[in-house]
């Protein structure tokens, strides 16, 4: 049905907030794929129906610099406004770090965001100079400080939804503020660097029934769980911040040692395995084009 017709039929498509809400509440845990750039973006779109904005992922591509805080929130934006547009029924949680610092810019993001159709973000504790979330070396706001930009996120918002996520590393501290953001109205809660299982169910503990999210990230500080085993946990949700980066980079490395060691031959297929060239390039990016817009689904 198309969009112009909802309205006369009084029916309307649940917004991008909703949709992520409700797909979190189902059994078993949420998986969404870390992202960095459109193309990374084109693949995964392939293989699931949510996708993560990870700042890791986007401080890398965007700026070529580790994610220790140079993300500026238009780029962040501009990024995630391309994202809505080449995949309008796809989950998009991003991460909008520390909110870029103050309160109230954290709460322009938020409504930029929200209106250009993102699903959720992520506002973490840590205070200057952030750190990626399984680095060595991380400081965090005192909480109250932190409670206050949050609410004022969660004010801000209209059906976003909203991960309090901590980076405590101290050990009270951690179930401390666990507690803490699972007594807000936040919608899912993130300790990140969690380092075993057996602290996975101490969190989910204090946390009561509040959603629980889990960062996966290759060389980070957390275990390699299934989702199955995330599920047995009790985790509702697991962001995979950087599969497509990491796979990229070693992919990209050995393309080109390989083309140096051929004095610059493109190498032959090999087998049966499926060569990417200008014909599987082209159809995959055309898939964004035809993608049909979620205005035009009936409750999707």
């Amino acid at each position: 049905m198309r969009h112009e017709n909802l309205h006369e039929s009084g029916i309307a498509a649940a917004s991008h907030g909703q949709r992520l809400r409700e797909r979190i509440a189902t059994p078993g845990t949420t998986p969404l794929i870390g992202v960095y750039d459109m193309y990374s973006a084109s693949i995964a779109a392939e293989h699931y129906d949510g996708m993560f904005v990870s700042g890791f992922g986007f401080a890398a591509s965007y700026y070529g610099l580790p994610d220790i805080g140079f993300i500026a929130w238009p780029d962040m934006v501009a990024f995630v406004e391309r994202l809505r547009g080449a995949f309008p029924q796809h989950h998009l949680l991003v991460d909008i770090d520390d909110g870029y610092v103050d309160p109230e810019v954290a709460c322009h993001v938020v409504r930029r965001l929200e209106r250009i159709g993102a699903s959720g973000v992520i506002l973490e504790d840590q205070k200057r100079p952030r750190r990626c979330g399984h680095a060595d070396g991380k400081q965090v706001l005192p909480l109250d400080e932190y409670l206050e930009k949050l609410h004022q996120v969660l004010a801000t918002r209209t059906d976003l939804v909203v991960v309090a996520r901590t980076d405590a590393t101290e050990e009270s501290d951690i179930l401390r503020r666990a507690e803490a953001l699972a007594a807000t109205d936040a919608d899912v809660v993130l300790v990140d660097g969690v380092r075993s299982e057996e602290w996975i169910r101490r969190i989910r503990q204090v946390v009561g029934d509040k959603p629980l999210l889990f960062n996966q990230i290759a060389g980070g500080k957390s275990p390699r769980l299934s989702l199955s085993e995330l599920g047995d946990l009790g985790v509702d949700v697991a962001i995979y911040s950087t599969p497509c980066l990491f796979a990229a980079h070693q992919a990209m490395d050995e393309a080109l040692a390989g083309l140096k060691g051929a004095d610059g031959r493109l190498p032959a297929p090999v087998g049966q395995r499926r060569e990417i060239g200008v014909r599987e390039s082209t159809e995959l990016l055309e898939r964004n084009i035809a993608r049909p817009h979620v205005r035009e689904e009936v409750g999707v």
